[in-house]
């Protein structure tokens, strides 16, 4: 029995360290124009991408959702990183093909809490791309860096922008997403609660005088920062199609490897191993329940009964008379 334990351990350690190199067989395809991409999505978080004018009412943001998503979903088997900035920037995801992930992380993008801003600069993710974007370059060379920056250029830091010009190479092409009207729209306030309910009207940003706020696109500043990364502007609208702004967002060299026929693809089984690695835990798990309910001290005798006292005292005296 310890020898079959042992091997059952062994089995299970050999299985994590297999799944971990990620075996996989040839089979199907993945298209060379999209499986060596590193594609960064720069993304304005700050109050002004939830004012509502990007279709009927909706707010900027939920048109921002929708295009990462479906850049995603035209650009198969590319790696994916989303940095954010209000005033700073963040670092939400790093570099991945998990495209769930990618989702996940879309979806609960959100402003800072209104509270919190203290005005924004439209350059504040430069530090943070400019070293993701240098450590992609460093651990694959191979691969090109796309950049989607997704903005509406509004800028309320007093200090002037820096420019977002990365140089030496750094990125091989992408695109400068516009979103928002010249005639602008309402932001609702982020309290970083839950919405309890209530007078939603009372929940919008106000302006100095007690009106509520409105926020303009500026496509100046946008195509600014589109000239400095050296990549098309493209405003964006509600309903907008991804495939024809990637064809203006895509490096010459991912234009011609496009001409290719395909890369073979492979087919992932580490997943294999993980489930038999998992099975065989569950087998090591209900072994040490069995053993700490082994080690539970057994319950105490019940006392005597005053009736089975009697008769024993009572048959102690008949042995004793006997005597």
């Amino acid at each position: 029995m310890p020898t079959r334990a042992w091997l059952r351990r062994g089995l299970l350690v050999a299985l994590l360290l297999l799944a971990l190199v990620r075996p996989g067989v040839s089979g199907g395809t993945a298209q060379a124009a999209t499986s060596d991409l590193n594609v960064f999505f720069v993304v304005d978080t700050t109050t002004s991408m939830v004012a509502e004018d990007h279709g009927s009412g909706t707010p900027r943001m939920d048109g921002v959702r929708r295009d990462i998503m479906a850049i995603a979903a035209e650009l198969p088997g590319a790696r994916f990183s989303v940095l954010t900035f209000d005033t700073k920037g963040h670092v939400r995801m790093p570099l991945t093909t998990d495209t769930l992930a990618l989702e996940t992380i879309t979806s609960v993008l959100e402003p800072q809490v209104t509270a919190y801003a203290k005005g924004s600069s439209i350059s504040a993710a430069r530090q943070v791309l400019a070293e993701r974007l240098a450590a992609a370059r460093d651990s694959h060379p191979q691969r090109p860096r796309l950049v989607f920056y997704l903005g509406d250029g509004e800028q309320t830091s007093s200090a002037a922008p820096e420019p977002l010009g990365m140089g030496n190479g750094l990125v091989s092409g992408g695109a400068v997403l516009g979103y928002g009207t010249p005639a602008g729209g309402r932001m609702k306030e982020n309290t970083g609660v839950a919405s309890d309910g209530g007078d939603r009207e009372s929940r919008y940003v106000q302006d100095m005088e007690g009106r509520d706020a409105v926020s303009v696109i500026d496509e100046g500043r946008l195509r600014e920062i589109a000239s400095q990364l050296q990549v098309p502007y493209v405003h964006r609208a509600a309903g907008d199609p991804a495939a024809p702004m990637l064809q203006q967002a895509r490096p010459g060299t991912m234009e011609s490897a496009a001409n290719d026929a395909s890369l073979p693809g492979r087919t992932e089984l580490y997943w294999v191993l993980a489930a038999g690695a998992f099975a065989l835990a569950l087998v090591e798990f209900g072994v040490v329940i069995r053993r700490v309910r082994a080690l539970q001290p057994a319950k105490a005798p019940e006392p005597e009964t005053s009736a089975q006292s009697r008769r024993g005292g009572r048959s102690a005296k008949a042995r004793e008379d006997a005597r």
